[in-house]
Protein backbone atom coordinates (compact mmCIF):
# COMPACT_ATOMS: atom_id res chain seq x y z
CA UNK A 1 0.00 0.00 0.00
CA UNK A 2 2.77 2.59 0.58
CA UNK A 3 4.60 1.91 -2.62
CA UNK A 4 5.39 5.77 -3.75
CA UNK A 5 5.73 6.28 -7.20
CA UNK A 6 7.86 9.24 -8.82
CA UNK A 7 5.66 10.83 -11.14
CA UNK A 8 6.99 13.65 -12.83
CA UNK A 9 10.93 14.84 -12.81
CA UNK A 10 10.13 18.32 -12.58
CA UNK A 11 13.15 19.70 -10.62
CA UNK A 12 11.13 22.03 -8.61
CA UNK A 13 13.72 24.37 -6.37
CA UNK A 14 10.44 25.42 -3.88
CA UNK A 15 7.51 22.93 -4.90
CA UNK A 16 4.12 24.18 -2.61
CA UNK A 17 0.63 23.97 -2.40
CA UNK A 18 -0.87 21.23 -4.80
CA UNK A 19 -4.71 21.77 -5.49
CA UNK A 20 -6.16 19.34 -7.34
CA UNK A 21 -8.90 20.23 -9.53
CA UNK A 22 -11.43 17.60 -9.55
CA UNK A 23 -14.37 19.03 -12.37
CA UNK A 24 -11.23 19.30 -14.97
CA UNK A 25 -9.09 15.76 -13.40
CA UNK A 26 -6.15 17.85 -13.39
CA UNK A 27 -3.41 18.91 -11.24
CA UNK A 28 -2.15 22.62 -9.91
CA UNK A 29 1.15 23.39 -7.78
CA UNK A 30 3.66 25.97 -7.14
CA UNK A 31 7.25 26.68 -7.24
CA UNK A 32 7.15 29.39 -4.81
CA UNK A 33 10.88 31.38 -5.49
CA UNK A 34 10.82 31.26 -9.30
CA UNK A 35 6.96 32.23 -9.07
CA UNK A 36 5.86 29.72 -11.23
CA UNK A 37 2.97 27.03 -10.80
CA UNK A 38 2.59 23.92 -12.78
CA UNK A 39 -0.65 22.12 -14.29
CA UNK A 40 -0.41 18.57 -14.79
CA UNK A 41 -3.40 16.61 -16.23
CA UNK A 42 -2.10 12.77 -15.08
CA UNK A 43 -4.00 10.89 -17.73
CA UNK A 44 -2.63 12.16 -20.59
CA UNK A 45 0.66 13.33 -19.10
CA UNK A 46 0.42 17.02 -20.59
CA UNK A 47 2.60 19.35 -18.12
CA UNK A 48 2.44 23.42 -18.76
CA UNK A 49 4.21 25.60 -16.65
CA UNK A 50 3.48 28.79 -16.29
CA UNK A 51 5.30 32.05 -15.15
CA UNK A 52 3.59 35.04 -12.97
CA UNK A 53 6.80 37.42 -12.32
CA UNK A 54 7.05 37.58 -9.06
CA UNK A 55 7.55 34.78 -6.06
CA UNK A 56 3.90 33.15 -5.55
CA UNK A 57 2.91 31.31 -2.03
CA UNK A 58 -0.29 29.46 -2.92
CA UNK A 59 -2.99 28.96 -5.28
CA UNK A 60 -6.52 27.90 -5.47
CA UNK A 61 -9.74 27.23 -7.41
CA UNK A 62 -11.88 29.94 -8.23
CA UNK A 63 -15.94 29.00 -8.91
CA UNK A 64 -15.52 31.73 -11.55
CA UNK A 65 -12.53 30.51 -13.66
CA UNK A 66 -9.05 31.22 -12.94
CA UNK A 67 -7.30 31.15 -9.97
CA UNK A 68 -6.76 33.30 -6.63
CA UNK A 69 -3.63 33.70 -6.03
CA UNK A 70 -1.23 34.33 -2.75
CA UNK A 71 1.92 36.48 -3.88
CA UNK A 72 4.62 37.91 -2.58
CA UNK A 73 2.80 41.23 -3.32
CA UNK A 74 -0.39 40.20 -1.93
CA UNK A 75 -3.42 38.61 -2.99
CA UNK A 76 -4.66 38.57 -7.17
CA UNK A 77 -6.26 36.64 -9.34
CA UNK A 78 -5.00 34.63 -12.53
CA UNK A 79 -6.91 34.57 -16.08
CA UNK A 80 -6.19 31.36 -18.00
CA UNK A 81 -7.60 33.85 -20.84
CA UNK A 82 -4.75 36.90 -20.63
CA UNK A 83 -2.71 34.76 -18.48
CA UNK A 84 -2.03 37.84 -16.01
CA UNK A 85 -2.43 38.90 -12.45
CA UNK A 86 -4.79 41.03 -11.47
CA UNK A 87 -3.96 42.48 -7.52
CA UNK A 88 -6.68 42.82 -4.98
CA UNK A 89 -4.88 43.97 -1.52
CA UNK A 90 -1.70 43.28 0.04
CA UNK A 91 -2.13 43.62 3.46
CA UNK A 92 1.84 43.35 4.56
CA UNK A 93 2.81 46.29 2.39
CA UNK A 94 4.24 47.94 4.83
CA UNK A 95 6.47 44.75 5.60
CA UNK A 96 9.58 44.50 3.26
CA UNK A 97 10.94 41.37 2.87
CA UNK A 98 7.73 39.45 3.87
CA UNK A 99 5.54 37.09 1.68
CA UNK A 100 2.69 34.77 1.63
CA UNK A 101 3.50 31.30 2.03
CA UNK A 102 0.77 28.90 2.10
CA UNK A 103 -3.14 29.07 1.74
CA UNK A 104 -6.60 27.08 1.31
CA UNK A 105 -10.11 27.43 0.49
CA UNK A 106 -12.65 26.91 3.21
CA UNK A 107 -15.83 25.13 2.41
CA UNK A 108 -17.86 28.52 2.38
CA UNK A 109 -15.68 29.71 -0.71
CA UNK A 110 -13.25 31.84 1.69
CA UNK A 111 -9.10 31.89 1.15
CA UNK A 112 -6.88 31.60 3.75
CA UNK A 113 -3.36 32.41 3.47
CA UNK A 114 -0.51 33.08 5.68
CA UNK A 115 2.85 34.94 5.58
CA UNK A 116 6.24 34.34 6.60
CA UNK A 117 9.30 36.86 7.06
CA UNK A 118 11.91 37.62 9.93
CA UNK A 119 10.82 36.40 13.72
CA UNK A 120 7.07 35.76 14.88
CA UNK A 121 5.64 38.81 13.23
CA UNK A 122 3.77 37.32 10.49
CA UNK A 123 -0.08 36.63 10.46
CA UNK A 124 -2.70 34.83 8.72
CA UNK A 125 -5.47 36.07 6.27
CA UNK A 126 -9.00 35.62 5.18
CA UNK A 127 -9.59 36.76 1.61
CA UNK A 128 -13.59 36.96 1.84
CA UNK A 129 -15.79 36.49 -1.33
CA UNK A 130 -16.62 40.22 -1.28
CA UNK A 131 -12.81 41.19 -1.42
CA UNK A 132 -12.44 42.05 1.74
CA UNK A 133 -9.85 40.81 3.83
CA UNK A 134 -10.14 39.62 7.96
CA UNK A 135 -6.53 39.21 10.40
CA UNK A 136 -7.23 36.02 11.93
CA UNK A 137 -4.03 35.75 13.66
CA UNK A 138 -0.96 37.29 14.74
CA UNK A 139 2.75 36.67 16.42
CA UNK A 140 2.67 33.85 13.64
CA UNK A 141 6.73 32.83 12.36
CA UNK A 142 6.50 30.67 8.99
CA UNK A 143 2.96 30.47 8.18
CA UNK A 144 1.90 26.99 6.54
CA UNK A 145 -0.62 24.09 5.84
CA UNK A 146 -4.06 24.94 6.59
CA UNK A 147 -7.58 22.34 6.49
CA UNK A 148 -10.91 21.82 7.60
CA UNK A 149 -12.24 18.46 9.43
CA UNK A 150 -14.90 16.54 7.87
CA UNK A 151 -17.60 17.74 10.10
CA UNK A 152 -16.37 21.99 9.53
CA UNK A 153 -16.00 21.98 13.20
CA UNK A 154 -11.87 22.62 13.20
CA UNK A 155 -9.47 24.14 11.46
CA UNK A 156 -6.15 22.86 11.37
CA UNK A 157 -2.88 25.73 10.98
CA UNK A 158 0.37 25.21 10.71
CA UNK A 159 3.51 27.21 12.13
CA UNK A 160 6.71 25.52 11.17
CA UNK A 161 9.51 27.24 12.95
CA UNK A 162 8.03 26.13 16.61
CA UNK A 163 6.89 22.90 14.73
CA UNK A 164 3.52 23.12 15.89
CA UNK A 165 -0.04 22.44 14.14
CA UNK A 166 -2.88 24.27 15.90
CA UNK A 167 -6.30 23.49 15.84
CA UNK A 168 -9.29 25.96 16.35
CA UNK A 169 -12.77 25.57 16.86
CA UNK A 170 -14.16 26.79 13.66
CA UNK A 171 -17.62 28.72 13.00
CA UNK A 172 -18.23 27.50 9.52
CA UNK A 173 -21.14 30.34 9.09
CA UNK A 174 -19.01 33.59 9.77
CA UNK A 175 -15.46 32.17 9.30
CA UNK A 176 -14.52 32.74 13.26
CA UNK A 177 -11.90 30.72 14.83
CA UNK A 178 -11.28 30.84 18.49
CA UNK A 179 -10.01 28.29 21.25
CA UNK A 180 -6.46 27.84 19.94
CA UNK A 181 -4.55 24.47 21.04
CA UNK A 182 -1.83 22.59 19.89
CA UNK A 183 -2.80 19.71 17.73
CA UNK A 184 0.42 18.29 17.69
CA UNK A 185 4.02 19.69 18.82
CA UNK A 186 6.95 18.18 17.75
CA UNK A 187 9.59 19.77 18.88
CA UNK A 188 11.97 16.61 19.34
CA UNK A 189 11.04 15.11 15.45
CA UNK A 190 12.84 14.85 12.40
CA UNK A 191 11.85 17.89 10.50
CA UNK A 192 9.45 20.35 11.04
CA UNK A 193 5.60 20.60 10.00
CA UNK A 194 5.26 22.17 6.48
CA UNK A 195 1.60 21.87 4.24
CA UNK A 196 -0.92 19.49 4.75
CA UNK A 197 -4.53 18.22 4.00
CA UNK A 198 -7.24 16.26 5.82
CA UNK A 199 -8.90 12.87 4.48
CA UNK A 200 -12.35 11.79 4.54
CA UNK A 201 -11.99 10.19 7.60
CA UNK A 202 -10.67 13.56 9.73
CA UNK A 203 -6.83 12.05 9.33
CA UNK A 204 -3.83 14.86 8.63
CA UNK A 205 -1.55 14.18 6.45
CA UNK A 206 1.59 16.56 7.19
CA UNK A 207 4.62 16.93 5.21
CA UNK A 208 7.88 17.32 7.03
CA UNK A 209 10.11 19.72 6.08
CA UNK A 210 13.96 18.30 6.38
CA UNK A 211 12.48 15.10 7.78
CA UNK A 212 11.86 12.71 4.62
CA UNK A 213 8.97 11.95 5.59
CA UNK A 214 4.71 12.49 5.73
CA UNK A 215 2.98 11.66 8.70
CA UNK A 216 -0.59 10.92 9.14
CA UNK A 217 -1.78 11.88 11.98
CA UNK A 218 -5.28 10.71 13.83
CA UNK A 219 -7.73 13.34 15.06
CA UNK A 220 -6.49 13.08 18.75
CA UNK A 221 -2.71 14.26 17.09
CA UNK A 222 -1.53 10.41 17.37
CA UNK A 223 0.51 9.51 14.61
CA UNK A 224 -1.11 6.69 12.64
CA UNK A 225 1.09 6.25 9.60
CA UNK A 226 4.27 7.37 8.29
CA UNK A 227 5.32 7.81 4.74
CA UNK A 228 9.29 7.74 3.97
CA UNK A 229 10.30 9.54 1.53
CA UNK A 230 13.53 9.54 -0.81
CA UNK A 231 13.92 13.54 -0.46
CA UNK A 232 14.51 15.09 2.54
CA UNK A 233 12.29 18.24 1.82
CA UNK A 234 9.04 17.05 1.03
CA UNK A 235 6.71 20.26 1.73
CA UNK A 236 2.84 19.47 1.19
CA UNK A 237 0.42 17.31 -0.62
CA UNK A 238 -3.28 17.22 -1.44
CA UNK A 239 -5.51 13.94 -2.72
CA UNK A 240 -6.45 13.77 -6.80
CA UNK A 241 -7.39 10.87 -9.52
CA UNK A 242 -10.92 10.22 -10.12
CA UNK A 243 -11.51 8.29 -6.75
CA UNK A 244 -9.72 10.70 -4.85
CA UNK A 245 -7.53 8.33 -3.41
CA UNK A 246 -4.16 9.43 -4.60
CA UNK A 247 -1.97 11.18 -2.28
CA UNK A 248 0.13 13.62 -4.21
CA UNK A 249 3.38 15.19 -2.92
CA UNK A 250 5.53 18.11 -3.60
CA UNK A 251 9.09 18.52 -2.68
CA UNK A 252 12.17 20.84 -2.65
CA UNK A 253 15.84 21.56 -3.20
CA UNK A 254 16.06 25.05 -2.56
CA UNK A 255 18.04 23.98 0.79
CA UNK A 256 20.61 21.47 -0.55
CA UNK A 257 24.14 21.84 -1.24
CA UNK A 258 24.99 20.89 -4.53
CA UNK A 259 26.82 17.61 -3.20
CA UNK A 260 23.28 16.64 -1.63
CA UNK A 261 21.31 17.28 -4.62
CA UNK A 262 23.50 14.54 -6.28
CA UNK A 263 22.33 12.47 -3.47
CA UNK A 264 18.94 13.57 -3.72
CA UNK A 265 18.45 13.04 -7.65
CA UNK A 266 14.45 13.47 -6.89
CA UNK A 267 14.60 16.26 -4.77
CA UNK A 268 12.08 18.88 -6.29
CA UNK A 269 10.36 16.45 -7.86
CA UNK A 270 6.39 15.37 -7.78
CA UNK A 271 5.13 11.65 -6.26
CA UNK A 272 2.16 9.92 -5.83
CA UNK A 273 0.45 7.33 -3.31
CA UNK A 274 -2.27 5.10 -3.64
CA UNK A 275 -3.06 5.16 -0.16
CA UNK A 276 -6.47 3.57 0.01
CA UNK A 277 -8.16 6.46 1.72
CA UNK A 278 -9.98 9.09 0.36
CA UNK A 279 -9.63 12.81 0.48
CA UNK A 280 -12.12 15.79 0.27
CA UNK A 281 -12.58 17.39 -2.83
CA UNK A 282 -11.25 21.38 -2.91
CA UNK A 283 -13.49 23.73 -2.52
CA UNK A 284 -13.69 27.25 -5.31
CA UNK A 285 -13.17 30.67 -3.86
CA UNK A 286 -16.44 32.26 -4.52
CA UNK A 287 -15.31 35.88 -5.29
Amino acid sequence: MDELEHVLAVQNRLGEGPIWDHQAQVLYWVDIEPGHFHRLDPATGEHEVFDVGLPLGALALRASGGLVMATRDGFAFWDPETRALRFIADPEADRPGARFNDGAVDRQGRFWAGTMGQGPTSSLYRLDPDGSVHTMETGVTTSNGIGWSPDDRTMYYTDSRPRVIYAYDFDPATGAIENRRPFIHTPDEEGVPDGLTVDSEGFIWSARWGGWKVTRYDPDGKPQREIRMPVQYPTSCTFGGPELDELYITSAWTRLSDAERKEQPQAGDLFRLRTGVRGLEEPRFLG
